[in-house]
């Protein structure tokens, strides 16, 4: 009896706790996009069709039970083969189901064509990560899980939006047709934002496509929707959508640093610079595998301490890198500078006493 009051404490508290009743709902969510109001009311017609028929269905069967009871002396009725009934509960359900399956083909559809986009993006997954591309733009990046993410795995007091957040983030305008070109680069990946009533496999060798129209500007997330591997609980997926003006604006700000990291591939830099910039590279892109403290995974990824590659030949450790090997992922995607980088400070932190590579060297061995 004591348990069942605790629980049933919890139970009232929880309930009369306002942030428990915002968060809580039966009915499916709306969304932000042109496609997902049509699914969210093509819902709600089968809903209350269903919900009629209900009341219909369960309203006959105890009105029968009430008034036709034995206790007031009704007797059953014995009838056979009419064929007028046969007709009425065949004919009504199939006139139901055409009524319903008109509007639910032209949303599917809906789903699958597009005769004209505005704009193109097209999404690659990675194990684990994601690519953005913007053809028309000329510019695009890699989507990694945020650091405060990846140091608060071991800690009890999370960050805000954990696991949900990335370092960089997919950037939208608002009330554009936007066409997503969606393949994978190693295994099948789906990407999928609930808001957007958008959810595509990600198949390597192949491209899936699918659109959306967002009517609302916001901060959209979601996640990878196939098990992808060890790291899929890491693959979170974050879209912003702003003005068309804070796009075009957000555009020249990513053309311009893609000029600055093409020039920045042609100039010598010091072992210090590279350090620097590649201790971000490798927390974001290698210590999934290989731990933050170059330590590995015994019996899954080596340690990069003392690592025979990364105090080897640098000739080695570009080709591994560049082109991957076994469970490990190729990192051609990555610019050359990057590269450069993150291999300089594989091969000189964690204690390891390897040569220096140049943005040039990473040029010559692609």
């Amino acid at each position: 009896m004591k348990q069942f009051l605790t629980l049933t404490g919890a139970i009232a508290a929880l309930m009369s706790s306002r942030a428990a009743i915002a968060e809580y709902g039966l009915n499916m969510t709306k969304g932000v996009s042109t496609i997902s109001g049509d699914i969210y009311s093509l819902h709600m017609m089968v809903f209350w069709v269903c919900f009629v028929i209900g009341v219909v269905v369960f309203g006959a069967m105890f009105y029968s039970i009430i008034a036709h009871r034995k206790s007031k002396g009704v007797k059953a009725a014995h009838f056979h083969d009419s064929t007028t009934v046969e007709f009425i509960w065949t004919g009504i359900p199939i006139l139901i189901l055409i009524a319903m399956a008109i509007p639910a083909s032209k949303v599917l559809i809906d789903i699958e064509v597009l005769d004209k986009a505005d704009m193109t993006v097209k999404v690659t997954g990675h194990q684990w990560k994601w690519q953005y591309d913007y053809p028309e733009e000329g510019i695009g990046f890699m989507s990694n899980l945020a650091q405060s993410s990846r140091d608060a795995i071991n800690l009890d007091d999370k960050p805000e939006n954990y696991l949900l957040e990335v370092d960089k983030r997919l950037v939208l305008p608002v009330d554009t047709k936007v066409r997503f070109l969606i393949t994978a680069n190693d295994v099948i990946h789906a990407w999928w934002v609930p808001a957007f009533a958008v959810k595509q496999d990600a198949n390597p060798g192949f491209i899936n496509d699918a659109w959306v129209e967002v009517t609302e500007e916001g901060t959209y997330r979601g996640q990878c929707a196939e098990l992808c591997g060890k790291d899929h609980g890491f693959m979170p997926i974050v879209v912003d959508v702003v003005s068309k003006e804070a796009f075009a604006a957000w555009v020249a700000e990513q053309q311009a640093e893609k000029a600055a990291a093409a020039a920045s591939a042609t100039k010598t830099w010091s072992e210090d610079e590279l350090v620097a910039n590649g201790e971000a590279i490798y927390n974001a892109n290698c210590s999934g595998c290989h731990q933050k403290d170059g330590s590995g995974i015994l019996g899954a990824f080596p340690a990069m301490t003392g690592s025979t590659i990364a105090n080897g030949p640098a000739s080695d450790h570009l080709d591994i890198v560049i082109n991957g090997k076994g469970g490990m992922p190729a990192f051609k995607m990555l610019g050359d500078a990057d590269l450069a980088s993150v291999i300089t400070y594989e091969r000189r932190a964690f204690g390891n006493n390897g040569t220096v590579v140049q943005p040039s060297d990473v040029t010559s061995a692609r």
